[in-house]
């Protein structure tokens, strides 16, 4: 018997029970994958296109679980004029896969487990992303930084963003591979 609810969880289903997560105008349901939810944010249809463009669809959409380090549009419209367009074509897809799953960590990692590990390392953790290279973290005040391979830094503006398969946490600027 649960104390203090009215209703039984199996009478709810999942995404009622959590108030889901509200990214780029679209609930972001726990209950789904990566993929599903990121397509309806409207923030992220750049990188919706550039995930379709490297062929990554299905393994966002795999078991994972995955840490998804997820740049806004802004954060693609910051790179220089031409990268985008350029980097979709058939011709870069490696290109654009190495700087896709540079994004990406394995496992699920919350905000509050990224910060522990930066309190753990003295103010610096390093986390192995699905290309290869590292990406770090470090804290500005309370918020998380990351920062590439070539000492570009995002800032996570939203945090926790549960999903089925992993977690995804929105940055503003695009990282990017040694």
């Amino acid at each position: 018997m649960m104390k203090n609810d009215s209703m039984s969880k199996d009478s709810m289903s999942k995404d009622a029970m959590a108030a889901p997560v509200t990214v780029g105008g679209a609930p972001m349901y726990p209950t789904k994958n990566i993929i599903e939810n990121a397509v309806n944010s409207k923030d992220h249809t750049t990188l919706v296109a550039a995930v379709k463009a490297a062929g990554l669809v299905e393994t966002l959409q795999g078991a994972g679980p995955f840490t998804v380090f997820a740049p806004t549009n802004a954060a693609f419209e910051k790179l220089p004029a031409g990268t985008v367009e350029t980097l979709v074509k058939p011709e870069n897809k490696k290109t654009l896969t190495g700087i896709l799953t540079y994004h990406v960590v394995p496992g699920r990692n919350s905000a509050a487990d990224i910060k522990a590990a930066i309190e753990k390392g003295n103010g610096k953790a390093e986390w192995k992303t699905v290309n290869g290279e590292k990406l770090t973290g470090t804290l500005d005040g309370s918020s998380l930084i990351l920062v590439d391979e070539k000492g570009g830094k995002a800032k996570v503006t939203i945090g926790d963003v549960n999903q089925s398969n992993g977690v995804i946490h929105v940055i503003d600027t695009v990282l990017l591979p040694g």
